[in-house]
């Protein structure tokens, strides 16, 4: 249906340019005033640009298990019930994965001749079964994980780098960061890769999904050494300038080979700008509430550029209210595909609104762990549950919405507005500072119809099996006589032999 909807003979190449916390504010077609991104600038300019664009998550991984499966984390199993509202993603403690059940993006390309490679962070899981090339991808050159350490590689050894199968380093090591400078070569590294990928497949005429997830705007941020110095806006905006000068080549690269028509390019964020480590390591969420790790819009509303020159028109903007799941059932659309019917799919076809300007009105829901805090519908969003971080947290200088404080709305214990939520209209409040009166007719009208789409979400809503808790590692590694080993963690009571020990 997609390709007939568009007249493309073939299937086009598919390229997803992810970024790591780059926030809604950081491209100058955004609005950021150094006008440090000529490229994404100029991407925008020949396409389409999506203002009102959010994350499945407000944290890495299961954003990112998100886009692969079209399905909310709390579907997928990418949640943690270790506690109300926590965020959780895969450090090298965690031992769940994207689950075996679940259809990824690359493995259902497969059915129209694509070859995948996924360039940067995986984030789904580090142990061998969730290995990308066992879930779809041909190809693979990054690591499970983000460039987190130095560690001192006894207790805790630095996180490897992968090329397929094989592991060629560790960050740090073969793969240096010098957190001093900020200098490193890595992004260099994946946008040769990207290049090479390119013209082999070009080469080869076969179509193409290109997953570039690099992670230099993840801190501790770094760049090369020609972009070191070169930002007004510090070593953010340096790794900022390297990302948009690797977009630059491989839309020129598209152009050279004559293939920008035949290819469609997406770029996005996995989350808002992570405010914790702003200044001098964070990016900005533009107007937004907060940034990563809350379920305000700048934790959550992300960049967004659809470019595909000769189909998507250029110069334009898109209302449509878009979700990072929407980029699965899309590419799926263009490929010539049918998502998987034996499963809810949460993502959109987004071709409509791209090509015919066609608006289709969905929710937008917010969630943390297993806790849905808030809902977006049409321009009013509802706040069910407000939370930034914690108090002790706090203490120790660890803020998520500094210089943000919104009375009642940006709070420090877990606020439950279930009886009476919170709304908010965000075309003339995006920075969700003034809530609507309650008694307002307007409150009562927004409320009807959140409250409606909130039902009918619940009621067919089958939570998956939750991957990212916190396991005690006597039950992990010890069992008594008669329970065998677990191996992962699972929710108690009923996964647990009743014999066999739970914390």
């Amino acid at each position: 249906a997609g390709l007939a909807a568009v007249g493309a003979p073939k299937p086009p190449n598919l390229v997803l340019l992810l970024m790591d916390d780059m926030g809604w504010g950081d491209l100058g077609v955004y609005g950021e005033p150094s006008r440090e991104t000529p490229n994404l600038d100029r991407m925008a300019a020949e396409g389409m640009l999506f203002p009102n664009f959010y994350s499945a998550n407000p944290l890495c991984s299961p954003s990112r298990a998100a886009l692969l499966t079209g399905r909310l984390p709390i579907r997928n199993g990418f949640y943690t019930t270790n506690g109300h509202a926590r965020n959780a993603y895969t450090p090298q403690e965690i031992v769940g994965g994207i689950p075996a059940e679940e259809r990824l993006l690359p493995e259902l390309l497969k059915g129209a001749g694509y070859a995948s490679k996924i360039v940067g962070k995986w984030h789904l899981g580090h142990r061998p079964q969730f290995h990308p090339l066992k879930r779809g991808f041909d190809e693979w050159f990054g690591s499970p994980n983000c460039h987190f350490g130095p560690y001192d590689n006894r207790a805790r050894p630095n996180i490897p780098v992968y090329r397929d199968w094989e592991m060629v380093g560790r960050y740090y090591e073969e793969f240096p960061i010098n957190l001093k400078t900020g200098e490193a070569n890595l992004t260099q590294l994946y946008t040769q890769e990207a290049l090479d990928f390119v013209q082999r497949q070009h080469a080869a005429r076969r179509p193409f999904f290109l997953y570039w997830a690099i992670d230099a705007t993840h801190a501790p941020v770094y760049a090369s050494r020609p972009f070191l110095g070169t930002s007004r806006r510090g070593r953010y905006g340096d790794a900022v300038r390297e990302v948009d000068d690797s977009v630059g080549k491989i839309l020129s690269l598209l152009r050279d080979l004559r293939i920008a028509e035949d290819t469609f390019v997406f770029f996005t964020s996995d989350n808002g700008a992570a405010l914790i480590s702003a200044p001098k390591q964070g990016g900005s969420n533009g107007p937004f509430l907060c940034g990563k790790q809350t379920t305000f819009e700048g934790g959550m509303r992300e960049p967004a550029i659809a470019w595909w020159p000769g189909r998507v028109p250029a110069g334009q903007v898109s209302h449509q209210l878009g979700s990072i799941m929407d980029l699965f059932t899309t590419s799926l659309s263009l490929a010539g595909l049918a998502p998987p019917s034996d499963r809810v799919i949460d993502g959109l076809d987004l071709l409509p609104a791209m090509l015919w300007g066609q608006l289709t009105d969905r929710p937008i829901f917010y969630y943390r762990g297993n806790t849905l805090m808030a809902v977006t519908l049409g321009q009013y969003k509802a706040h069910f549950w407000t939370w930034t971080n914690s108090w002790e947290e706090v203490r120790q200088g660890i803020d998520f919405c500094p210089g943000q404080n919104v009375s009642g709305v940006t709070t420090h214990t877990q606020e439950d507005h279930t009886e009476l939520p919170l709304v908010f209209h965000l075309g003339r409040d995006p920075g969700e500072r003034f809530p609507l009166s309650f008694a307002s007719p307007e409150y009562l009208r927004a409320l009807r119809r959140v409250t409606l789409a909130v039902r009918q979400h619940q009621e067919t809503l089958v939570p998956g099996q939750p991957q990212l808790n916190v396991c005690n590692q006597a039950v992990m590694n010890w069992a008594p006589p008669g329970c065998e080993k677990l191996g992962k963690c699972l929710t108690p009571p009923e996964s647990v032999p009743e014999k066999c020990s739970w914390p």
